[in-house]
């Protein structure tokens, strides 16, 4: 076994903000081209890293006037620099100590299979793991109402990688403090109406309830949103959205994260642009 503290101090000097475990029997209420093990059969332990995205980073759109500084340091070169440099350094310290490390990056789960299955039982390549249930799994936070992965110390602001390993290592506790009211005021951070009515969703035997989100006004969504970088099948990036903006600044003015800073997020009333809604009738 590795001492779970040991294994956290070394990702936290490698950068990681976010660090958490799940024993890979959380898992297991997940069909097999969702689960761990369909990718590293010997996997024992998931460990879910992540790096923060800056409250800075997202002042350019916040203003509307300013979008590649969230598009760099946001989105690519946080996760295909920098969170990626966090990744491969606590896999290297895990095979340091003899132990498998599979790492994996966040690709959106939503693309389908690209080739056939290669034994009997086996699900088709490519398997992908959805990382934001990854992390509720082991730990670091909730799934909001508006869809987001939000952590206890920076709400929706901070982008998930992975790692896979044959090392036993004790799990994090799940999380037991809500982050998110769920009270439905957040339909309003929307100015094209994309957050829906709550459904139900159970992870780890925990209930809770999340908007069904209209992915199609999302890609046509001019506040803050993109289309997914890695696949056209997956969901849009909304964490520049206004709503991903809408929910930091509530969490923010309620207390209800741990980053904390000497002035408001939101300083002036957010702009906003709002397509027909015939462009939705495709």
């Amino acid at each position: 076994m590795i001492d779970r503290k040991e294994l956290e101090d070394l990702a936290r000097h490698a950068g990681a903000d976010v660090f958490a475990v799940a024993d890979v029997g959380r898992f297991d209420e997940l069909p097999a081209e969702r689960h761990p093990r369909a990718i590293f059969p010997e996997t024992r332990s998931v460990v879910v890293l992540g790096r923060r995205i800056t409250r800075g980073t997202l002042r350019g759109v916040e203003e509307g006037t300013q979008f590649n500084i969230y598009s760099l340091y946001g989105a690519q070169w946080l996760e295909d620099r920098f969170l990626a440099t966090t990744t491969f350094a606590v896999g290297e310290a895990l095979e340091d100590r003899g132990w498998e490390a599979v790492p994996l990056p966040n690709l959106p789960p939503q693309v389908p299979p690209m080739g056939v299955a290669v034994r009997a039982g086996a699900p088709p390549p490519n398997v992908l793991l959805d990382l934001d249930d990854a992390a509720v799994r082991a730990g670091a936070g909730e799934i909001g109402y508006c869809g987001f992965l939000l952590t206890p110390q920076f709400g929706p602001r901070q982008r998930v990688q992975a790692i896979l390993t044959d090392a036993e290592i004790a799990p994090t506790d799940l999380l037991a403090e809500a982050i998110c009211p769920r009270d439905g005021r957040c339909t309003g951070f929307c100015p094209l109406g994309a957050i829906g009515e709550g459904e139900p969703v159970t992870v780890c035997g925990a209930a809770t309830t999340v908007a069904r989100i209209d992915t199609r006004r999302c890609a046509g969504c001019k506040n803050g949103a993109a289309p997914n970088r890695h696949h056209p099948a997956g969901r849009p990036d909304r964490l520049a959205a206004a709503c991903a903006r809408g929910c930091v600044d509530y969490l923010e003015r309620s207390g209800r994260i741990a980053n904390r800073f000497q002035t408001e997020f939101r300083k002036r009333p957010p702009w906003s642009v709002a397509q027909d809604v015939d462009f939705f009738r495709l």
